[in-house]
């Protein structure tokens, strides 16, 4: 059993007093970068994901409502057996320990990537866009995320400061490219953590809590340039094409390859900057250093991009100049 605390005394007396269950042992089973605990409980009748998320720090009711829409929309998501809105607790399907980044491999990617390419039509074709509910990934969101970046990463992190000129026409050119592509449902953080390998309707999704209403490119850059494993460009853009024509036969877009290319750089590019503030945010405000590792790659997405469009040269300048020195000291 786990060492007890307040929420995890709560949380097994909601489980044995409320809901009658039978706890014959509990481990961690996961924690993520919000404030949120996944804990897995075997009982005689099977074993359940318990989540704690503490009512003062989260809110679990957009995970609720969000499970119910893409449950509607034949996305695998947890089913959720039984919640508690007071304390902060949801007893969810266990969709086991193994994610797609334990599985990937160059013998196993070609049909992870393949399920993980129809749950993501599935969720971009089946979801309504109208009515849903969702918030709208807007330019005041889209700078917000921005933000992060020259916060945490280049001033608390690096102690460094980037021209204001030359961070407006970043933000302005990658809001720009956000907000001219077709709008659809966006998890908004699909990627290889969160697709669970499953014996049945593989892949299990998770983690869509924060699912919005945006560029319809978010979610396959998430998925194809992955802050936690990267593929030789060839291959990506393989699998990029084919997703490219598969929205163009079904009319989701309307657009040329070079123009769907640009939308999907840019928006990658948008949000590896967002992911290295976070990873920087999470090492010095909550203790998890874990996700330092994962900078140098995505900083490699970041320059590959900027090297390719000449409206990034300065920015791309100033990374080579400031950025790519500090961190070759860091990182050796």
């Amino acid at each position: 059993m786990m060492p007890e605390d307040l929420r995890s005394i709560s949380m097994f007396d909601w489980l044995e007093h409320d809901l009658l269950l039978t706890i014959t042992h509990c481990e961690i089973a996961s924690s993520d970068a919000s404030f949120r605990r996944y804990f897995r409980v075997k009982t005689p009748d099977g074993q359940f994901i318990i989540m704690d998320a503490p009512p003062s720090k989260e809110n679990i009711e957009p995970f609720i409502r969000i499970a119910g829409l893409l449950t509607q929309s034949q996305v695998n998501v947890p089913i959720i057996f039984h919640q508690n809105l007071t304390d902060g607790f949801l007893l969810l399907e266990d969709f086991g320990s193994q994610c797609f980044l334990d599985q990937l491999n160059a013998s196993t990617a070609t049909d992870l990537y393949q399920s993980a390419f129809d749950s993501l039509f599935k969720l971009q074709t089946q979801t309504p866009v109208q009515h849903a509910g969702l918030p709208d990934y807007d330019q005041a969101l889209l700078r917000r995320e921005l933000a992060i970046f020259d916060e945490w990463f280049l001033g608390r992190f690096l102690d460094i400061q980037i021209p204001s000129a030359i961070w407006e026409n970043v933000n302005a050119l990658l809001t720009a490219s956000a907000l001219e592509q077709p709008r659809t449902c966006v998890h908004r953080d699909y990627h290889s953590r969160n697709l669970m390998v499953l014996n049945y309707d593989s892949p299990g999704v998770i983690d869509f809590q924060d699912a919005v209403i945006g560029p319809i490119t978010y979610d396959l850059v998430s998925l194809l340039r992955d802050c936690y494993i990267a593929w030789p460009e060839q291959q990506l853009e393989q699998w990029r094409f084919n997703y490219f024509e598969r929205l163009l036969q079904t009319g989701l877009i309307h657009c040329s390859e070079a123009q769907f290319n640009r939308w999907f750089d840019l928006m990658g590019l948008q949000r590896h900057l967002k992911a290295i503030g976070i990873f920087s945010r999470l090492h010095l405000r909550d203790g998890k250093s874990n996700y330092l590792g994962d900078i140098p790659r995505t900083l490699n997405y970041v320059t590959a991009v900027c090297a390719i469009y000449p409206e990034l040269a300065e920015f791309n300048d100033f990374l080579h100049a400031h950025v790519l020195p500090i961190l070759s000291e860091v990182y050796i």
